[in-house]
Formats: C-alpha cells, sequence, structure tokens
C-alpha cells in the first residue's frame, strides 16, 4: 500500500492526538478532519503525522465547548477571525458559567461498581447519562415479551469505548463513551433495559463507576465504597447494530449545526417543520411564518425535508456535545443523527412527506 507510507492508523492517531475514533470518523464525515489516506479496499483511514497540531487545536476547541461552525473559522480563518470567534465564545462561557456551576455542584452532590473479565471506568453521570439517551428504542413491554432481546439494552466493550445499544427494529439508539480505563478483552452483554435504568439511577450518585461484563454472562456495575449491581443477561442476539448503521444507501447531504439553537427554532415552530438548507444557514419553516435561520455548514446539493418536530427535539435532546450532524440520502429515507465529543450518540428519525399543505407520515 504504497499510498500509506508513513501513515498511521485511525486507532494509533486517536491515541497520539488524545481523541476517540469514533470523534476522528466524526470529524472526518464533517469536513473538518480528513484522512491523510482512505484504503479504498477496506475503507481503513490512516492518518499523517504532520496532521497532529490540527487534530490536537479540534480537540482543545471540543474542550472548550466551541461549535463546529465556529471552530472552521479558527482551523482555517486568518489569526483576527479566530481571536474574534474566540473572545465570543468566552464571553458566551462566561454568561452561563454560574449555572453551568450549578449543574456540576448538583451532580456531584449526588453520585457507582469493579470488573474481572473486562472492565472500563466512567462517570456514574455519564453513564446514566448514555442509558437515559438509548432506553427509549427499547421495545414496548408487548413486543418484548415475544422478542425478549429487544426489550434490552446491549452493553458492548471494545478496547477503546463502550456502546450502548436500543432498539424495536423500527428505532435504533446508539452511545459511545470513551472510558478513562479499560482492563480485558472485547464484550458483548444485553440486559434487561428496566434492571439498567435502576442501576443508572444508582450509579448518578457516584462520581466513577466500573462497567464489568462476565462473559456473556452478566453486567456489574460497581462503586467501590457502596456495593454492586449485578445485571443478567437477556437470551436472544442483538441485531447487528453497526449494519443497520453503516450498510445504507450512500449519503447525498450532511447538514451541521449548532444543536441547542437548532432546538430552539425547533421548539417554537408548531405542526409539521421543513428544513430548507441553503448556503451556509438551515431555514426553519413551520406551518405559520416567519421562518427561523440557524447558522450550518452544508455538503451536498441544497436541500428540503420536513419532520414532526416533537421526534426531531427529541433526538437533539438526547444528543452529546454543542453541534449535531444530519445524514440524509433524500427527504424520505430515514436520517441518522450523530452528534460527538469524546463518545458519541446517534439515532434514526423518519422524516415526513408534505403533500398539498399537509404532511403524512412516510
Amino acid at each position: 500500500m504504497d499510498d500509506s507510507e508513513g501513515l498511521v492508523s485511525i486507532g494509533a492517531f486517536a491515541h497520539r492526538v488524545g481523541l476517540a475514533p469514533s470523534a476522528l470518523r466524526f470529524y472526518d464525515d464533517c469536513g473538518v478532519l480528513r484522512p491523510a489516506f482512505v484504503d479504498e479496499a477496506t475503507g481503513y483511514r490512516y492518518y499523517h503525522p504532520g496532521q497532529e497540531p490540527r487534530a490536537v487545536l479540534v480537540r482543545r476547541l471540543r474542550k472548550a465547548g466551541l461549535p463546529l461552525t465556529e471552530a472552521t473559522t479558527v482551523l482555517d480563518g486568518t489569526r483576527s477571525q479566530a481571536r474574534a470567534v474566540l473572545r465570543e465564545h468566552l464571553e458566551r462561557a462566561q454568561e452561563t458559567a454560574a449555572a453551568t456551576r450549578s449543574a456540576i455542584e448538583s451532580i456531584l452532590a449526588d453520585l457507582s461498581p469493579r470488573a474481572s473479565v473486562s472492565r472500563a471506568r466512567v462517570g456514574g453521570a455519564e453513564l446514566a447519562s448514555a442509558v437515559r439517551q438509548v432506553a427509549p428504542a427499547v421495545a414496548e413491554p408487548a413486543v418484548a415479551r415475544e422478542f425478549p432481546v429487544l426489550g434490552g439494552v446491549l452493553v458492548e466493550l471494545d478496547r477503546q469505548e463502550i456502546h450502548l445499544a436500543a432498539t424495536d427494529r423500527y428505532r435504533l439508539a446508539v452511545r459511545t463513551l470513551r472510558p478513562e480505563l479499560i482492563e480485558g478483552g472485547p464484550g458483548r452483554v444485553v440486559v434487561d433495559a428496566a434492571a439498567m435504568k435502576e442501576a443508572a439511577a444508582w450509579a448518578v450518585r457516584h462520581a466513577e463507576v466500573e462497567v464489568e461484563l462476565d462473559g456473556s454472562e452478566a453486567v456489574r456495575v460497581r462503586e467501590s465504597g457502596s456495593g454492586v449491581r449485578t445485571l443478567p443477561a437477556v437470551e436472544g442476539t442483538f441485531p447487528d447494530y453497526r449494519v443497520l448503521l453503516e450498510d445504507r444507501p450512500a449519503v447525498r447531504h450532511r447538514l451541521i449545526a449548532g444543536r441547542a439553537a437548532l432546538r430552539d427554532r425547533l421548539a417554537e415552530t408548531g405542526g409539521p417543520v421543513t428544513l430548507h438548507a441553503e448556503d451556509d444557514r438551515i431555514r426553519v419553516v413551520g406551518e405559520d411564518p416567519p421562518a427561523a435561520t440557524v447558522p450550518a455548514i452544508r455538503t451536498g446539493p441544497p436541500l428540503s425535508i420536513s419532520f414532526d418536530p416533537v421526534v426531531l427535539v427529541a433526538a437533539l435532546d438526547a444528543g452529546v456535545g454543542p453541534d449535531v450532524l444530519l445524514e440524509i440520502r433524500d427527504p424520505v429515507s430515514p436520517v441518522v443523527v450523530r452528534s460527538a465529543d469524546q463518545g458519541s450518540f446517534t439515532t434514526l428519525v423518519m422524516p415526513v412527506l408534505r403533500r398539498s399543505g399537509h404532511h403524512r407520515e412516510t
């Protein structure tokens, strides 16, 4: 593979620059940090050591909470433009510092587990948040009685990340966490969703917990001073969520916008809403004028696509980080909604069709 001489794999590059592989894939799809080489046969991404300063700067900007729509100016604009963007962001951060401090102190005031076969250490609140995000995609009790595995949450540990997934076969939610510590080999166990929620409610009261996968038999959530919660495995084979997400028609449009800004515009809209992606903005048009505008980064041709705002707002509320990425094939196919920082959250949302001034579900 002559084109990859001197390059390093995505895993090695991620370790060097302090970013998760899932975050690097996200930044590639957003056009912020492209790999130096992609093997056409395998799809594997490779990076050049000379890209490390840009990757480290991306990590620092994301740690500061800078939206990608503004981070691109710091990365590719002039020094004066970068300084202006950073000063504006600092002012906004200072304005919300008191509220942020209060929220963090509230979480820390509440604060769970260990491991033997395979284990990973994560924040208790972070684990609880991940469970909250994926749990809505668990099947209803009537379906779960027939297919118990669809009433469960998949807990999967690889060598760098923890993945939580749930699906009822019509919708799918996946959250990726980057642990502080991983020991042992890969593993995956499906546990009952209700039991997982109970463990998450306990874990949120602790600063850190250890998630242990005991082969395929159980998941244990431990905290050194407060004991352990054991979650037995649910019988059945969980659907391959990676295929559900990756084995899809080619994406023709990508829209990147500030998650909070888009969520607020949608929440102000009554009834079905249409997103018009034009140039560097998204026009959010509801049944009643006026339209609202959200700054955005668009790849692909201009696009108009309609949603039930309640459904899309729920996906945005469950996201992580300041940005959201919508991956769209066409106005009638399921839309992948992604967000990422050191971890990522992915869900599928169905658009609606607009006909003769009305919408109908596809």
